[in-house]
């Protein structure tokens, strides 16, 4: 076959798959209108594309300006005729334009790009309701944290200076604000899956998100919530213990981020901990179906909020602090002791200051390992704690059962770890 008329096959193929999910969306969605362009239509841009280009590089320059000119006249006049019309919107000259450059990818022989833009536009034309129903969710607290989140961030990394400062060298702004938007998206993937599920996400799936929004967040709410639904205590303590499990998850991926040593000797005593949790969730799992229910999302706050995120920043910059005096010191068995307490309040700021000392070589790997570890058991003592005093006594005894095995595991990996 020769290659002018493959590059028309291709672009014609590629155009109608773009039409046809803009038909079907067209034609079934919330706003229908069997006028809109359709299969046929986007077919012909995207061959419109091709020839234009082709032409444009075998035959008379400036062809596909003129073809790109002509079409975009012709989209302008469509809009301003179809002005009245509810449904207009500004979705389908876009997809057109970009189906016309599909076709254009063809004709240069950039083919992964053509099928990949080809790919990306399908899917944003499929994902309309559905990208309405998420955007429904957020309120304009949650898109006002995240423009403010976004734009600081924008301007402070590449600003600060990235080298250290004060005593001990222990201050580096660059990696205290890295570490806090790192932290930050993960905990707002977390909130961001709570807010778009919504009412549909199972008790159980509910407390596996949010372990990773907050673990801390998520016990309170679950305990608060098994007060108001005693016979359902089995499965918020189920949740309350999948959030604390994620949060061990999040301590190993983060470890091993920052330093692949450190994550080589953690794995161990972290599946210790685990082990308890997983096999609860086991047994209520095969005991009885998962509830249907599900979190109050009210329970989370947005971690891009900017207090939230300089709270973090004061806390990591302070353990940070406190670890390198102990290291320089020689106060090793300091770090210890620091890492009990930081984990009273959170693990994320402990995991990554002595993830970075073991990187450095400041710490050893073991040291690192055991600062860890106690202070995910201060944390899970915590957390068996906030669930003992706010949640019901099916769910107290079940948290406390399984929690404080959680933190005996802990401590029994210790004097292997040294």
């Amino acid at each position: 076959m020769p290659e002018p008329a493959e590059s028309l096959l291709l672009s014609a193929s590629l155009g109608a798959l773009i039409g046809l999910i803009r038909q079907w969306e067209s034609q079934h969605g919330s706003d229908r209108d069997p006028e809109f362009a359709g299969l046929r239509t986007f077919s012909l841009f995207a061959m419109l594309g091709c020839l234009a280009a082709y032409a444009d590089l075998h035959h008379t320059r400036g062809a596909l300006l003129a073809a790109l000119g002509a079409l975009a006249l012709l989209l302008a006049t469509t809009q301003f005729a179809r002005r009245d019309n509810p449904s207009t919107g500004y979705t389908t000259p876009g997809a057109a334009l970009i189906t016309f450059f599909v076709g254009a990818l063809v004709a240069w022989e950039e083919r992964p790009g053509a099928v990949l833009a080809a790919a990306m536009t399908l899917l944003l034309l499929g994902l309309k309701q559905p990208i309405h129903q998420w955007t429904r969710a957020f309120t304009a607290h949650d898109v006002r944290s995240v423009l403010q989140f976004v734009a600081i961030t924008g301007v402070i990394l590449p600003l600060v200076p990235n080298r250290s400062f004060g005593p001990y060298d222990a201050f580096n702004p660059w990696s205290t604000w890295l570490m806090v938007v790192l932290i930050s998206g993960l905990g707002f993937l977390g909130y961001l899956l709570i807010r778009v599920l919504g009412s549909r996400a199972g008790i159980t799936l509910s407390g596996l998100i949010g372990g990773l929004a907050s673990s801390t967040a998520t016990t309170l709410a679950f305990s608060r919530k098994s007060r108001e639904d005693p016979a359902n205590a089995g499965q918020y303590a189920l949740a309350v213990l999948l959030a604390c499990n994620v949060m061990l998850v999040r301590v190993l991926c983060i470890a091993l981020a920052i330093s692949p040593a450190l994550g080589h000797t953690l794995w161990l005593p972290v599946v210790v901990m685990l082990l308890p949790g997983l096999l609860y969730a086991a047994r209520v799992g095969l005991s009885r179906p998962p509830a249907s229910g599900a979190m109050e999302s009210s329970g989370l706050s947005n971690p891009l909020n900017l207090s939230i995120a300089v709270k973090f920043a004061l806390l990591y910059a302070g353990v940070t602090f406190l670890v390198k005096a102990a290291t320089q010191l020689d106060l090793t068995q300091g770090v210890v002791a620091i890492s009990a307490i930081a984990g009273l309040t959170d693990v994320d700021a402990i995991t990554i200051s002595m993830s970075d000392g073991a990187r450095e070589g400041s710490l050893t790997p073991e040291l690192a390992t055991v600062a860890i570890v106690v202070g995910c058991v201060s944390n899970t003592l915590v957390k068996a704690g906030l669930a003992a005093s706010l949640g019901s006594p099916a769910l107290r005894r079940r948290i406390l059962t399984v929690l404080g095995t959680t933190a005996a595991a802990g401590l029994a990996c210790l004097p292997f770890l040294r």
